[in-house]
């Protein structure tokens, strides 16, 4: 792994904690083929380690709910024989462990207030509330990020990496309607449920520091990560929206496991063809390989 430097962190977890893995899908749509690919990878990934797989609804962000979604999404993925072992948590029903973990960083003074609109920073931390003060009014909480500490860790998939935090930005951990933020509920939440290792897209790869980060702040086990190839058009851009919103086909869920088992690199044989789902998911936990996925950001889908 790559050494930090200065005081920069390394993000490492106990191996000899038995593997417990999770998907956290959000109910604003449809499970969609990236999704699948996600939420298989993980399944297999826990499998093939005589692991727990869980399944955690993250429906914080209300106003992008969508009613019904959350079975929906639940009902695609027993179609496709993913279950969760445990029962099935939801972060609406958890806020108050949110709060309580505000308030401790609040103790530690590692967060600030920020009155900063989104137009203001675009997204990201300004410094001005950091440094001045907030204005008045509702406001967010910001992590307080040291801009020269380095964050590493070593993510199955991806291999070494490191992060400047100077470039990260502080992120935000409660909103300033007080809603909290995923970066601080998907920490509280990942170490409540015991999770060891962390199956999913690449596109989250740049939470990671900050979920380190406070993982730590919080005393609390930072997982493994492995952040799989994020499902791509086939010019390398993101999916269109049709293609993105485009639910699962109810029809033949077998064919489209065998069609995520491609995208993952696996090489599913002819032989699966027409196989029911526990027989398809029986061959790939047997045989599953994320070495193939090294270093890969994005597959396409097929034409």
């Amino acid at each position: 792994m790559k050494s930090s430097t200065g005081t920069g962190t390394t993000a490492t977890a106990e191996s000899a904690r038995p593997y417990r893995g999770r998907f956290a899908p959000s109910p604003t749509g449809r499970l969609h083929r990236g999704s699948l690919v996600a939420a298989l990878a993980s399944f297999l990934d826990a499998r093939s380690h005589s692991g727990t797989w869980l399944i955690r609804i993250e429906d914080l962000d209300t106003a992008r709910n969508l009613h019904g979604m959350e079975d929906e999404i639940l009902s695609a993925l027993e179609l496709h024989s993913l279950i969760s072992d445990e029962p099935v948590i939801r972060q609406s029903d958890r806020v108050g462990r949110y709060a309580s973990a505000l308030a401790e960083l609040q103790h530690a003074d590692l967060v600030y207030r920020c009155t900063c609109s989104r137009s203001e920073t675009g997204g990201a931390c300004s410094g001005r509330c950091r440094e001045h003060g907030a204005r008045p009014g509702p406001a967010a909480w910001r992590l307080r990020m040291n801009p020269d500490d380095h964050i590493g860790f070593r993510d199955r998939v991806l291999g070494d990496l490191e992060f400047r935090c100077g470039d990260l930005g502080d992120p935000v951990v409660f909103r300033r309607d007080g809603v909290p933020a995923y970066q601080l509920a998907v920490v509280v939440d990942d170490a409540a449920q015991g999770i060891t290792d962390v199956v999913r897209g690449a596109d989250l790869v740049e939470s990671t520091p900050w979920q380190i980060r406070l993982a730590a702040a919080l005393r609390l086990p930072a997982p493994r990560y492995a952040h799989i190839p994020l499902v791509v058009e086939t010019d390398g851009s993101k999916l269109s929206k049709s293609r993105q919103s485009l639910p699962i086909k109810r029809n033949d869920p077998g064919r489209t496991l065998l069609e995520s088992l491609r995208l993952l690199r696996q090489d599913p044989p002819t032989k699966l063809e027409g196989v029911e789902p526990p027989a398809i998911l029986d061959w790939a936990i047997r045989h599953w390989d994320s070495s193939r996925l090294a270093g890969l950001r994005s597959v396409a889908l097929p034409l």
